[in-house]
């Protein structure tokens, strides 16, 4: 079933223990932070705008509260202009929000989940697989439930166990 933005955004209010997202794309410029990622190629100051973003009080919220927000990107190197914008400067600003990033790094394995979309997981009961546009707009979601979330939860597994911590991958792999 479609949702609506308002009832995906309701998603990360509600939910009690954990939120999931298993990131597969190189590009989401087309899907906000569009003014940051211009300044980010320009080599200007990240946007004040930027840094105070409603998702840093979202993650800094949920977070304080005792639930865990935790996302694996699967990406190759080299990086895309959007991954090195969004791993320099979004999953930073992020990760000092309280969430926890994880890269599953393709570019000497093969992609466990090859072919599955985006998509959240919120306390292992609603599943919201995403739609984007080849060229990074973010086009919809769809909420699933029941017995339709546990391949989903399986895919989030695979996702773990193949990937390293961000902040060990950045220390590796942070393009110059």
């Amino acid at each position: 079933m479609n949702i609506s933005p308002e009832e995906f955004g309701k998603l990360f209010d509600d939910f009690q223990r954990e939120a999931f997202r298993l990131e597969t794309r190189d590009d989401y410029s087309r899907s906000g932070g569009v003014a940051a990622y211009k300044a980010f190629l320009a080599g200007e100051p990240q946007p004040e705008e930027y840094k105070t973003a409603g998702w840093v009080a979202t993650v800094q919220d949920a977070v304080q509260a005792g639930k865990r927000m935790y996302r694996v990107h699967i990406l190759s190197r080299p990086l895309s202009d959007y991954l090195r914008f969004e791993l320099a400067w979004g999953y930073q600003r992020n990760q000092a929000a309280g969430e926890e990033f994880f890269i599953l790094d393709t570019t000497e394995q093969e992609n466990p989940l090859e072919g599955v979309p985006d998509f959240w997981a919120f306390d292992e009961r609603s599943i919201v697989p995403m739609r984007y546009s080849d060229d990074g707009e973010f086009l919809g979601a769809e909420v699933m439930t029941g017995d339709q979330a546990a391949k989903w939860l399986e895919y989030r597994d695979t996702a773990m166990s193949h990937a390293m911590p961000f902040p060990e991958w950045w220390d590796r792999y942070a393009p110059e």
